[in-house]
């Protein structure tokens, strides 16, 4: 597994996605930005990484809080051209935000400006490469990965993870093809002649196929049944919003799960608990998987 020469990977915990910079005599370029309340961090690394080298673009491989979070204040630091999917440019326009996950997932992203869009189908110069521009929608319907033939190297963002995919939100503006879109997205990156996958967290990976197959047997679990995908959302966004707050009492979980719209909505339609039993499943189920901790009547997030 070998990346190309002006490629660097900054990698990132969970609330923030991976940063992946592509150096170029003209300028380089960044693909997604993290989290907003990571950005001073996110700052501070990129300046490490560019040594002094000017940040000439900003792109993004989908429009959620943990990929675009840091676009306004990356834009006003370093005066970046930004390029969006084309998809999400009206969602962007509008900002609206339970298409992008925000408010209904209790998150938060500084609104940003753009310059331009692409779209599946079209060449991005980064890096020195041409990158083609292939959609990738289940996760975001309007996500795209970027792959470049020529080094044979896929820049996943959240449609494969060298252990999955990113959460898939069925029930988010009727999306009920969301599962048959992830299968497809799956489909197109196997066709690929790809030796390394950059995804946008966890660490940069080569055995794609044995990713491959982690996926779909994943993908299979959720399309034999749904509330298994249930499940599994509502503690990717419970986990995520522990992420950026550490703590919370215990006694406030039961509510905190009824008010955040995306998590009553999962349980109210494919799981049906009772708010206290809703409470300590999930809180329990994350402590076993040594996500959470209980601690003196508080929730503790553990790791980053």
């Amino acid at each position: 597994m070998r990346l190309p020469d002006g490629l660097r990977v900054i990698e990132r915990g969970w609330l923030s996605a991976n940063n992946i910079l592509l150096f170029a005599p003209e300028g380089a370029t960044l693909v997604d930005s993290g989290y907003g309340a990571h950005a001073p961090q996110t700052i501070a690394l990129l300046e490490r990484a560019l040594a002094g080298d000017r940040l000439e673009r900003l792109v993004n491989t989908h429009c959620h809080s943990d990929h675009m979070g840091g676009n306004a204040a990356i834009r006003s630091k370093y005066r970046c051209r930004t390029s969006i999917p084309a998809g999400e440019a009206p969602i962007i326009d509008r900002w609206d935000e339970q298409a992008l996950i925000l408010s209904v997932a209790d998150q938060r992203a500084e609104r940003f400006r753009y310059d331009d869009t692409f779209a599946d189908g079209d060449a991005l110069p980064m890096g020195g490469l041409e990158w083609r521009v292939i959609a990738a929608p289940g996760h975001d319907p309007n996500a795209v990965v970027f792959y470049s033939p020529e080094s044979r190297t896929l820049i996943s963002g959240d449609a494969l993870w060298e252990h999955g995919f990113g959460a898939v939100f069925p029930q988010l503006s009727g999306r009920e093809t969301a599962l048959a879109e992830t299968r497809a997205t799956l489909d197109a990156i196997a066709k690929l002649d790809v030796e390394a996958v950059v995804p946008g967290h966890g660490r940069v990976f080569g055995e794609v196929a044995a990713a491959l197959e982690r996926a779909y047997y994943r993908l299979e679990g959720y399309e034999e049944d749904v509330s298994r995908l249930a499940r599994h959302c509502v503690k990717v966004a419970f986990s995520f919003a522990m992420l950026e707050k550490r703590t919370m009492p215990l006694a406030e979980v039961p509510a905190y799960l009824a008010r955040v719209p995306i998590l009553a909505d999962i349980n109210r339609r494919y799981l049906g608990m009772p708010a206290a039993e809703f409470a300590e499943w999930i809180v329990g189920d994350l402590e076993r998987a040594g996500a959470m901790r209980r601690e003196r009547g508080l929730l503790l997030a553990v790791g980053s």
